[in-house]
């Protein structure tokens, strides 16, 4: 079989039967697409073991608008795809190279940025709460940070999502897998204020008051987008007086790190965050380092003698 129309096929799976979001479909189109960017029109029984080794070293070479070459991790997204597709094939009985032949190239594991109660603070303190705008983005600073929602979650929600009054709500996260989200008097309060001093009913929670098009055609506000979430954080951490890179995701890790750092542990975190694998949540592990390092300080050499 071809390998366009086995692809077609593949992200048709992944949308019907998979029920992947348009995100997920669209990305590995991207990633699949770049396969026949480097190899050109072939057939699926083509690809072998020789073919991916060489489109390996051609996309460690492939340079993008801000670097010279792809990370490894963004290398890997395209391997991950691959392998979904080859998985695809084999229940299919599409003669296909075995998924488990492909290996992930092995990367380091990122260091967290988060930000201390006192930089939350700074930065919480910068929205100009006497304009509709600004109390809009103090009560989604105040919900990153209390919930640990992933910025795609929190422009996605509409009003009648949250109950303020019981302080939780479900969302639908990555992989289409609900979980539940809790948050504190402080996000709920300042999400209420905000509400309150709208005076329009539409839809989605966080509505766009700028541009010329401000209205869709169902007479509702247009939704916030994920990008004006990001630069709004950013903006406003810069105006903190904080120099590192801050983005809506700084606040997610801020969440986690506040968590276990008064306590929580490692499997509770990764249920609120919505990780479907515990070995993403031990990124974390910069808190639970310090954690032991704590005890090794207060109980390790002591002088027991009497």
């Amino acid at each position: 079989m071809q390998f366009t129309k086995a692809k077609t096929d593949f992200l048709e799976y992944l949308e019907i039967e998979q029920n992947r979001s348009q995100k997920t479909i669209a990305n590995y189109d991207h990633y699949l697409t770049r396969l026949m960017d480097y190899a050109g029109e072939i057939k699926v029984a083509d690809i072998d073991a020789e073919m991916i080794r060489k489109w390996r070293l051609w996309l460690n070479r492939l340079g993008t608008n801000t670097s010279d070459e792809l990370q490894k991790s963004t290398q890997n997204y395209h391997l991950i795809a691959l392998r979904s597709f080859l998985k695809f094939c084999a229940k299919r009985n599409i003669p296909a190279l075995p998924a488990d032949k492909i290996e992930l190239a092995r990367t380091t594991r990122k260091q967290v940025t988060f930000l201390t109660p006192e930089e939350v603070a700074r930065v919480f303190e910068q929205p100009n709460i006497d304009k509709l705008p600004g109390l809009r983005d103090r009560a989604i600073l105040e919900l990153l940070f209390s919930s640990g929602l992933r910025v795609s979650e929190l422009v996605g929600l509409d009003r009648d999502h949250i109950n303020l009054k019981r302080r939780e709500f479900t969302v639908r996260g990555k992989g289409q897998k609900d979980r539940p989200i809790f948050i504190s008097p402080e996000a709920a309060d300042w999400i209420q204020r905000y509400i309150d001093a709208r005076e329009d009913n539409s839809r989605p929670l966080f509505a766009r008051y700028s541009g010329t098009k401000q209205i869709d055609r169902s007479g509702n506000f247009h939704r916030l987008t994920a990008r004006s979430v990001q630069r709004m954080v950013g903006r406003y951490a810069l105006l903190a007086g904080i120099t590192k890179h801050v983005s809506p995701h700084t606040l997610r890790h801020s969440f986690a790190t506040d968590l276990l750092m008064n306590g929580a542990d490692l499997r509770s975190v990764q249920a609120l965050l919505g990780h479907s694998n515990i070995s993403t949540t031990q990124i974390y592990t910069h808190v639970t380092d310090l954690h032991l390092k704590k005890v090794h300080e207060q109980y390790h050499n002591k002088d027991t003698s009497v």
